[in-house]
């Protein structure tokens, strides 16, 4: 579980969260959800601690994260995982030498211990047989599929997703939701994603976090969204032709 408390950040001034907390359960896929320049992003920086909030704390399963010592920070980052909102392979390794990677630099397993682990996690992301291709040889799809197996390669309990489906064609992308709900459920992590496609909020939202202005204003799952009585979020969920003729069937 990771929880949240009154995190708040500004840039320049301007405020990008504003004491926002939350809770992200073990075993379930968490949804971060905003229109573009909303905080998302930010308040997965600020859990991540690759961005310091002003206020603000975050805890991992009961640990406090930001404010402890180079080594407990660095312990507890063994524990996760992370997409990049571009995949963030290195171009010039191979398939199996990025998934490998955070092998090769945090551990001390055997190579044959590591290729071992390499080939599970490209077996469990649907890769089988492209360790040794290069990044440039495999689909927008696929580079995702290879961020998915590097993010779970360091067996961690908490996994972190910006934008999966950033630049994936609809079919592509139910694919990617997919194959990250069914690792929360089958490794029983603790998995936020960061979003705007509302195809992954309606398919694999079993907590959502409405952030409007770098503030919380809803929280909820995917069979609540769509009778929200929050203005801002009833915008956000219906801006779309397709999801507004939906609305319809829900509120008759």
């Amino acid at each position: 579980m990771i929880e949240i408390k009154n995190i708040s950040k500004t840039f320049n001034g301007k405020v990008v969260l504003d004491d926002v907390s939350g809770i992200f359960r073990k075993g379930e896929t968490s949804l971060v959800i905003g229109a573009s320049g909303t905080g998302k992003s930010v308040l997965l920086k600020c859990m991540l601690d690759l961005v310091e909030p002003e206020k603000g704390e975050v805890f991992f399963d009961g640990k406090e994260f930001l404010h402890v010592s180079e080594n407990d920070r660095k312990d507890l980052r063994r524990e996760m995982g992370v997409l990049f909102q571009g995949g963030a392979l290195f171009d010039s390794k191979t398939v199996q030498e990025n998934v490998k990677f955070p092998l090769d630099m945090l551990t001390k397993m055997s190579e044959g211990e590591k290729n071992d682990r390499v080939e599970f996690c490209l077996h469990k992301v649907g890769l089988d047989g492209t360790g040794p291709r290069m990044p440039s040889e495999i689909s927008g799809g696929m580079k995702k599929r290879v961020g998915i197996a590097r993010a779970i390669v360091m067996n961690p309990k908490y996994l972190f997703c910006d934008e999966p489906n950033s630049g994936l064609d609809p079919l592509t992308s139910i694919k990617i939701d997919e194959l990250i709900k069914e690792i929360t459920d089958d490794f029983n992590i603790t998995t936020v994603v960061i979003t705007h496609d509302m195809n992954s909020v309606l398919s694999i939202g079993d907590n959502i976090m409405f952030l409007y202005k770098g503030k919380k204003l809803w929280e909820g799952d995917s069979s609540t969204i769509m009778t929200s009585s929050v203005k801002e979020l009833d915008e956000f969920v219906f801006s779309n032709h397709a999801l507004k003729k939906l609305r319809g069937e829900f509120t008759k």
